[in-house]
């Protein structure tokens, strides 16, 4: 909901967001490929299953910015008012 307390300027945290997922997914690469050659099968499934997750968060990512910025209403757009609560 909008209260028309946003900052004009404010931007999404996708680029860092998007670093931090590369940075992920090569340290659960690694993860996963040394506890596999160490014999360790349960930690290397746990890393290659924060591995997956982290993927599917960089593809979002990704997803997001690709779509590019929407639209979001200026400052001469009036703030709406919360609905009201029945008691």
């Amino acid at each position: 909901m909008r209260t028309g307390s946003e900052p004009t300027t404010a931007r999404s945290a996708l680029r860092m967001r998007f670093w931090l997922s590369v940075w992920g997914v090569v340290w659960t690469v690694a993860g996963t490929a040394a506890f596999a050659i160490a014999g360790h099968p349960g930690w290397a499934l746990v890393c290659g299953l924060l591995w997956l997750l982290v993927t599917v968060d960089l593809v979002v990512v990704l997803r997001h910015i690709r779509q590019g910025p929407h639209y979001q209403p200026g400052p001469d757009v009036p703030p709406y008012q919360p609905p009201e609560s029945r008691p």
